[in-house]
């Protein structure tokens, strides 16, 4: 079962939640993490709560605040469609068909390597 939050944070989700402005409470406040000087004395990392549900996203990908803000909101509509759909909710429904491949793309490569395995145990025993 994947965590329904975990799985907001995809791209290319359709049919999402819209957010309006009233809901979202927005700071702006300096972030963590290497950089140095740019880092410590810039408050260009972006806090975004939707107040309904509480879910709080933090967004610091970027120097720009306006890219920041933008990034902060896809994130938080993601997570808001996740929280309020569940397991009906488009992100979800990627994340779990992006894990089903990635776990039968996991299954061909072990096939794979016990393949080649036999073949050189076959090699093997025609040399001797």
């Amino acid at each position: 079962r994947v965590p329904l939050l975990q799985a907001a944070g995809k791209r290319g989700s359709f049919n999402l939640l819209e957010l309006s402005e009233a809901e979202l409470k927005e700071q702006f406040v300096r972030g963590d993490g290497p950089g140095g000087q740019a880092t410590n004395k810039t408050n260009n990392c972006v806090v975004l709560k939707h107040i309904p549900s509480g879910i709080v996203v933090k967004c610091h990908q970027t120097r720009s605040v306006e890219q920041n803000r933008k990034i902060a909101r896809e994130i938080l509509q993601e997570k808001v469609d996740l929280f309020y759909k569940g397991e009906d909710s488009d992100v979800f429904k990627e994340k779990k068909a992006s894990e089903k491949k990635k776990q039968e793309k996991k299954r061909r490569a072990k096939e794979n390597l016990e393949r080649k395995k036999r073949f050189k145990e076959m090699q093997q025993l025609d040399k001797k």
